[in-house]
């Protein structure tokens, strides 16, 4: 029950510890059955009588005892191995011969008039007197028992206080959880269990309590702290109470070996120690698990060498103690949780009592033995961590996601947008990926610079709903969800389906997110006709091998183990070694298009390109650098280092750096300057704009005069042919095809200044960010943006071009 309400990993190590609770308990009544032969017929090694009994005949000693209780248990051993129907058999005439027993005990408090009891000649001498009384109903023998007065346990030679005497005196009260132990074997459990554990309760309750009132005020206080068997004594028959304590040890033994082995049997039928508990779950004809009867009966002998009833009473305690809190845990974190599906049927149910039992026994547990019970709860966590790692996957749900999606809803709608900061700023990403297998690089790449923002992995599979019998992503998004586990990254995963990739993006970037977390930046692989590299077939990813052959040479089984089922890469033109959008599902209009509707959103915008065979690892090696171009070069005639787009490059540039895996690497960021220019005050003015905004960065100097006299020679040829357009007439079409915000700059220009960026860098970068131009007004010019953009990063390496509309850094208080 707990590893389906709180998940196998908790519910497995307390079920763990259960199981030992059980075998230390049965072990504990096994030793409180020798414990009771011996009085009535112990005879100690010097031949001197226990009792002053005529039937004294069996030796006492360590071994003695140990001996006892391993023929005890055998018995018990063999009931169990039987069958539960035997055992039920057997505990409904031990009932019946404890309640007769209990009428005695009852009967004979007030039929036994005043005797004097000779206390157990075992015990040592210079404790106290030799006799003791029962001196019937009196009030002086009430008012001398009511205060505490705790002495030396004379079995152990321990002084008693409060919380040992609650250990020995609690796990009298554990049976009430055997008809829990036993759920398996019940007919109606859901029926059977809370009404047999309340009326145990309640039995128990009521039978103890009178039990106490009546002792207390028919035995002196001698009697009770220098005889544990003195209801034999002054019973009306004597043996009675002989009887009845065999039955109800014997019975309660036998109740926890049968709890043990079930619980044993559970935990290896939900494999949640892999193979180490396989043997447990073979069962005889008649379904009775055997293997696990015999396993706790060999841990309950192990328990018995420990010799004396309460040395381990403690212990037995405090595990049980734990279970209990467990079970309250459980019930407190279903109704926190809010669980829609959790009615419980028992009417009087409130979270205030589980809260008050988890105190109780998180108290009692350290006032009985702090050590043991950090042990336990120690041992607890490392079954837990165990269990973990070992158990396979499971179905059952956990109650952690309950209560995860209860207090995220909560904190989402305390999260209001209209409270945002840029001093709060960080990046929320939404990377447009079309077949993982050749995203890797660029899904790791993301993941490092999305500083604890929201990570989104975004795909447009193209359909029609209305012509589809059902939607086609619903079961894609295991697949996907592997593959963020497999890759260690914090993403979260949203699938769409649309007539065009445009509207695709569109619909993602308008639903993505929830509340105040939503994606404000866009990140897509650049448009070109490098191939794809499948690289899900590399050594590390050899679990994740796809063929697009195998439906003819693999088994149909081992096509289901596969852990991650996209499409095989194909040929033909692709959104670059991103891995975005493979094929000719878009073309370059279309392309540009999504990053406009992007900008028009106000959303930032990243095209990767060469990321396809980045790996993080081998970029890490040696000296690394992150070069940064905070200028547009596509209109070197109003370069600017400050604006906007200019301080989102650096901003994600620092954070980069800010990471763990590129704390080493070292940020360049290059100033392009011309003659004539201030260069001094332009590049001081740069270095106290980094160091306001606490940026460590090696700034260097570029001249660029070439380069930009290419730029200006075009001009001015253009500035010629449009004279002369204008002579015929031309002049609006002219003007037309180059609107005022799209620069007009030639492929030589472009090659230049690509050319400038790989010769700067003795050490190539890892990775540079460079500036994006929004796309032109004019969607006729799209092609020539794109054409731009090709010529300037080519053969640059991973490349970040990056385009921000929104104000990221501030100096402000």
């Amino acid at each position: 029950m707990i590893s389906r309400a709180l998940g196998p990993e908790i519910g497995g190590s307390i079920g763990i510890m259960f199981f030992l609770a059980n075998v230390c308990g049965s072990a504990l009544y096994v030793l409180g059955l020798v414990e009771a032969i011996l009085t009535t017929f112990g005879i100690s090694d010097d031949g001197s009588s226990l009792t002053g009994s005529r039937y004294e005949a069996l030796p006492i000693g360590y071994w003695w005892s140990l001996l006892y209780g391993t023929v005890i248990l055998l018995l018990c051993v063999l009931v169990c191995l039987v069958g539960a129907h035997i055992y039920a058999k057997a505990t409904f005439l031990i009932f019946i011969i404890v309640m007769v027993v209990l009428g005695t005990i009852f009967i004979s408090f007030f039929a036994v008039p005043f005797r004097t009891v000779q206390l157990p000649a075992h015990r040592n001498a210079s404790l106290g007197p030799t006799s003791a009384n029962f001196t019937g109903f009196k009030l002086d023998t009430l008012l001398g028992n009511v205060q505490a007065d705790y002495v030396v346990d004379y079995t152990t030679g321990v002084m008693m206080s409060f919380a040992t005497v609650f250990a020995v005196m609690f796990n009298g009260c554990t049976g009430i959880m055997a008809g829990s132990n036993m759920s398996g074997d019940l007919k109606n459990p859901s029926y059977s269990i809370p009404r047999g554990t309340i009326t145990a309760v309640i039995f128990t309750f009521v039978i103890y309590n009178l039990l106490s009132l009546l002792i207390s005020c028919t035995c002196d206080r001698i009697l009770l702290q220098n005889d544990y068997g003195f209801l034999t004594d002054i019973n009306v028959w004597h043996p009675f109470v002989t009887i009845g304590v065999y039955s109800s040890t014997l019975s309660a033994a036998m109740s926890n070996l049968i709890g043990a082995s079930r619980i044993l049997f559970a935990l290896a039928r939900d494999n949640l120690l892999g193979r180490f508990l396989s043997p447990a779950k073979h069962t005889s004809a008649s379904g009775n698990p055997w293997v696990s009867v015999l396993i706790s009966w060999i841990f309950v002998q192990l328990v018995l060498f420990s010799g004396k009833l309460n040395t381990i009473a403690s212990i037995v305690t405090i595990f049980f103690l734990l279970v209990y809190a467990a079970v309250d845990l459980a019930c407190l974190a279903l109704e926190w949780a809010s669980a829609p599906n959790f009615r419980p049927t028992f009417r009087y149910f409130t979270w205030h009592t589980c809260v008050l039992g988890i105190m109780g026994c998180a108290v009692m547990m350290f006032l009985i033995n702090a050590i043991y019970a950090s042990a336990s709860i120690a041992f607890m966590l490392l079954l837990l961590l165990l269990i973990h790692y070992l158990s396979p996957v499971s179905s059952w749900g956990f109650i952690s996601q309950a209560l995860i999606f209860h207090q995220v809803r909560k904190y989402l709608l305390m999260l209001d947008v209209r409270k945002d900061h840029v001093k709060f700023w960080r990046p929320q990403v939404l990377l447009m990926v079309s077949n993982p297998r050749c995203s890797v690089g660029l899904i790791t790449f993301i993941n490092d610079i999305k500083k604890s923002g929201l990570y989104v992995l975004g795909h447009v599979q193209l359909g029609d709903l209305d012509v589809l019998p059902s939607d086609p992503l619903q079961s894609q998004y295991d697949s996907w969800l592997s593959l963020v586990d497999h890759l260690n990254i914090k993403a979260f995963v949203n699938l769409t389906l649309a007539d065009s990739v445009r509207h695709g993006v569109q619909h993602l970037l308008f639903i993505s997110g929830l509340g105040g977390m939503r994606p404000n930046t866009l990140v897509l692989g650049f448009y070109d006709d490098i191939p794809p590299q499948d690289q899900l077939q590399d050594s590390s990813f050899s679990m994740c091998k796809f063929s697009e052959n195998s439906s003819q040479t693999e088994d149909p089984e081992d096509q289901n183990n596969s852990a991650f089922h996209f499409p095989p890469v194909r040929g033909g033109v692709s959104l670059g070694r991103g891995g975005v959008w493979g094929g000719k599902s878009m073309g370059p209009q279309e392309y540009v298009c999504v990053i406009a509707d992007a900008v028009k959103m106000l959303k930032n915008v990243a095209l990767a390109r060469y990321f396809g065979p980045f790996d993080r690892t081998r970029a890490l090696q040696g000296p690394v650098f992150v070069d940064v171009w905070p200028v547009n070069l596509l209109r070197p005639d109003s370069a600017a280092y400050v604006d906007t787009c200019s301080l989102f490059l650096l901003q994600l540039a620092c954070i980069l750096n800010m990471t763990r895996a590129w704390q080493k690497a070292k940020l360049r960021l290059f100033l392009c300057v011309e003659e004539g220019r201030s260069l001094k005050g332009t590049e001081q003015k740069l270095k106290n704009l980094l160091k306001e905004l606490r940026m460590k960065a090696e700034i260097n100097t570029v001249p660029w005069d070439s380069q930009v006299a290419l730029h200006w020679q075009r001009q001015m040829r253009a500035e010629e042919i449009e004279e002369m357009e204008s002579e015929e007439g031309g002049v609006e079409v002219f003007a037309n095809s180059f609107p005022s915000n799209t620069s007009r700059v030639s492929d030589e220009y472009l090659q230049a200044v690509n050319k400038l960026i790989l010769d700067q860098t003795l050490h190539p970068p890892a990775v540079r960010f460079l500036y994006l131009p929004r796309p032109p007004a004019d969607t006729s010019r799209y092609h020539d943006y794109l054409h731009q953009l090709e010529l300037l990063t080519r053969n640059l390496g991973p490349t970040l071009l990056i385009h921000g509309v929104t104000p990221v850094i501030t100096t402000d208080l």
